[in-house]
């Protein structure tokens, strides 16, 4: 490429200002030539913009493209564009600003600004900052502006969800659909321009401690929810970026500290279970961004895989947006991998991977300063070094920031983000992401006129924090399961607290395994909630993990409630008083004694900040709980890997042919797609159409049901599907279809579901998708084991 002049390269901007007016009728002049050049057409072509784009692009300029800029607080100084700027590497642009002026808030990172809110005043400052690129950089490109929202955008007071694996317990497609078109909504009204939701991990190890970030452990539900979820963001014109691809979710025993590599995945559980989340939602989505995970995959690190990052996403899902890493991902290459020789030589591979844009929480020029050198040296061609500039070009003009760089309507912001319509949302999500786990003799749901001294119990009762995580909302008012219960029943009840232990003991995870002593300042701590439990018509004990036994770098190594508070539940549970057990948890906890003992337990996850509310409503009956398992909990973790699905015998009770013996314990705790209700439901009517089909025939599928009880409800309708023969081993049977329907009292359905091809495809003996032609059996179950119908058609050649 010819060189520009050195004086066109370093105009000083104050002359950009002195140019004729930038801003025309439908177009911008942002290289400031006086003239619509093509890439400033919004008539023209995107490929042919992008060409002549690149055509007038620096090295310096291009190289820039290829880099993140952590925001204020992050890695960035200052909150407004200063004269220093002009002095640092961005003066030639930049990729994106991940996080920029969000005000977020966790135990793990702080970044207060003053300009996250009122929201028209984040908006405002964006402008200002996509202002400063637009008219202070020679060519003009304008910046992605990036966050995290996997549960709700990583904004203050943005509107807020609860955690992934409460929203994967929803089974509800339209709801998630909803969600996604609030974040990408409240996105775009302050400004950000690429959401980094949703995960699409595959959690099959419950030890694992982004297990709650997850959508749970069947790539189908996963696949089906977060399609929706990136429909949702990028119909409001906001890009979705997924991550973490790929197999980042099965780090050795479940350990993901600084142990991020060896996941011990076969090539034909790589496709089936980790990638096929990935290709479903590139392919049906179109999803406009994908993040390059740490670990490596059968010795070849993710972020340096040419097989992964350009054959895979590229060449096989059809992915065309661009590449960003996790954070340190490029660097992990040369430091933690060691399959580079030094930093440089990492960039290298980065870039000949795939990569287009490296993240890390560093200054951009530690990236594109090596990358400059390369591309001088020779080492990098200005052919590939287009080409990955190209596909970050193309996700920018797709989102119309050549048209249309700054937000148009800052005040609307305010009407915009967290408005009434949201809340009602996240609300809506809080409820139906309760599960049900237990409920003897019908103690809930609880009649609050019989409970008059009501006992609030629990590590977790007065707990908030847990509503507040690195990737979601700050700052939102947050309603703790103590005060949520006591609001409801009012001044008819009396509702007594008593802490009774701590979530984990001093000792705590040692305890685990070399069990200590109660203190004195603990028993006398359980004593005091059993002595206010005698004196109580009901306990509601309050039990689980807070945010630090759970998330990134912090897996566990066993699953059982942490520190003392199962002595809490037993010595509860001794006072002969109704127990209700409601857990805040991340992942699958191995509850066994209380699951024998204590009559009633609601999973809550971790819940937004509506938890108390919808906790209440849904114990006393206001509010029917529907949702269902997206993840087995397994009876102990010497059970792991312990999944649905699972391949013949792979998981069979000692007891039954060829499993004689009595050496270990059978069977989950509670299956995937578990769920109890306050009322019942009846299915019927099982039609299956055509009972006869080619192999790229679609399969329609119908279902009555009935809902059979007294009260109102949901009910997930679950199609699984078996291949009764096969000429590889596939697994038993897996989810292929799902409807979260809602049913007045005697209130029937019809459900329907389309098989398509792509649900009845295998991979062959030559690894290639295919849809063997034989029987198939199609089941309709209240979970994975309680299958209620079965049906079966045949596909002929």
């Amino acid at each position: 490429m010819k060189k520009l002049p050195l004086l066109l390269l370093f105009l000083p901007s104050i002359l950009f200002a002195q140019q004729k007016n930038m801003y025309h009728k439908g177009w911008v002049d942002f290289n400031k030539n006086g003239k619509m050049d093509v890439f400033e057409d919004p008539s023209q072509p995107i490929d042919k913009r992008i060409a002549d784009l690149l055509s007038q692009m620096s090295v310096e300029e291009k190289t820039c493209q290829l880099a993140t800029l952590y925001g204020y607080k992050r890695v960035l100084k200052e909150e407004m564009p200063a004269e220093s700027w002009k002095n640092e590497v961005w003066k030639d642009g930049i990729a994106n600003i991940d996080e920029e002026l969000n005000n977020l808030t966790s135990h793990t990172d702080a970044a207060p600004t003053q300009y996250s809110y009122p929201y028209s005043k984040h908006a405002a400052a964006i402008n200002t900052i996509q202002k400063w690129f637009v008219e202070e950089t020679r060519m003009g490109i304008p910046v992605d502006f990036t966050n995290e929202g996997i549960h709700g955008l990583n904004h203050d007071r943005a509107t807020s969800l609860p955690a992934p694996i409460g929203i994967g317990s929803t089974w509800d497609k339209p709801l998630v659909r909803q969600a996604g078109d609030v974040v990408g909504r409240e996105a775009k009204a302050l400004g950000y321009t690429n959401v980094y939701t949703p995960i699409l991990d595959v959690a099959r190890d419950q030890r694992w401690g982004r297990v709650e970030e997850t959508y749970g452990e069947n790539p189908f539900l996963i696949a089906e929810l977060g399609k929706q979820m990136c429909l949702g963001v990028q119909e409001q014109g906001v890009a979705s970026t997924l991550k973490h691809f790929a197999v980042y979710s099965v780090p050795k025993g479940g350990r993901d500290g600084s142990d991020r590599t060896d996941p011990h995945v076969a090539p034909r559980e790589l496709y089936e279970l980790y990638l096929y989340p990935f290709r479903r939602v590139i392919q049906e989505a179109h999803a406009m961004g994908v993040m390059s995970s740490y670990n490596d995959w059968n010795g070849e690190p993710i972020t340096g895989s040419y097989f992964f990052l350009t054959e895979l996403l590229r060449h096989q899902f059809g992915f065309t947006g661009y590449v960003v890493s996790d954070s340190e991902a490029a660097e992990y290459l040369y430091s933690k991998h060691h399959v580079a020789s030094s930093p440089k030589d990492a960039v290298r591979e980065a870039i000949e991977a795939g990569l287009n844009v490296r993240t890390n929480f560093s200054m951009p020029q530690t990236y594109i300063m090596p990358m400059r050198e390369l591309v001088n040296e020779g080492k990098v061609s200005m052919k590939l070094l287009d080409s990955r500039v190209a596909d970050v070009l193309r996700v920018k003009f797709e989102l119309g920031l050549f048209d249309h760089p700054y937000v148009e309507d800052t005040k609307a912001a305010d009407k915009i983000v967290h408005n009434e319509e949201a809340s009602a949302m996240g609300l809506q999500m809080n409820r139906e992401s309760l599960v049900l786990l237990k409920n003897e003799n019908s103690l809930l749901p609880l009649d609050k006129d019989k409970y008059k001294n009501i006992l609030v119990t629990g590590p977790l009762a007065t707990a908030k924090s847990y509503a507040t995580s690195r990737y979601g909302p700050s700052h939102n008012p947050i309603t703790s399961v103590l005060e949520g219960i006591t609001n409801y029943v009012g001044a008819g009840s009396k509702v007594s607290y008593a802490k009774g232990c701590d979530v984990i003991d001093p000792n705590w995870p040692e305890s685990e395994i070399i069990e200590t002593p109660l203190s004195a300042q603990e028993q006398a701590g359980i004593d005091s909630a059993v002595a206010v439990a005698k004196q109580s018509d009901l306990v509601i004990a309050v039990v689980g993990e807070s945010e630090n036994q759970v998330g990134e770098s912090l897996s566990r190594s066993g699953l059982n409630l942490p520190g003392r508070q199962l002595k809490l539940i037993q010595a509860l549970q001794a006072t002969g008083k109704p127990v209700v057990m409601v857990m805040i948890n991340g992942q699958p906890l191995t509850i066994n004694w209380e699951n024998k003992y204590v009559p009633a337990i609601l999973e809550a996850w971790f819940p937004g900040p509506e938890s108390g509310k919808v906790v209440a409503e849904t114990l006393f009956g206001e509010y029917n709980p529907g949702g269902k398992l997206p993840i087995t909990f397994p009876k102990t973790v010497g059970q792991i890997e312990f999944n649905f699905p699972f391949k013949p015998g792979s998981q069979a009770d000692q007891g039954g042919k060829n499993g004689w013996g009595h050496t270990y314990v059978n069977g989950p705790l509670y299956p995937f797609g578990y769920g109890l209700n306050y009322t019942t439901f009846d299915y019927s009517n099982l039609q299956v159409s055509p009972e006869k089909e080619h192999q790229q025939g679609d399969i329609k599928v119908t279902v009555d049901v009935t809902n059979t009880g007294q009260r109102k409800g949901d009910d997930v309708i679950e199609l699984y599907l078996k291949q009764e023969l096969s000429d590889v081993t596939v697994y038993e049977y897996d989810l292929r279809g799902f409807e979260r329907v809602s049913l007045n009292p005697g209130e029937k359905k019809t459900v329907e579901f389309t098989l398509h091809p792509d649900d009845l495809a295998i991979l062959d003996k030559n690894m290639n998708w295919t849809v063997e032609p034989g029987k198939f059996q199609v089941m309709i179950g209240n979970s994975s084991e309680d299958i209620k119908l079965k049906k079966e058609f045949e596909v002929e050649k």
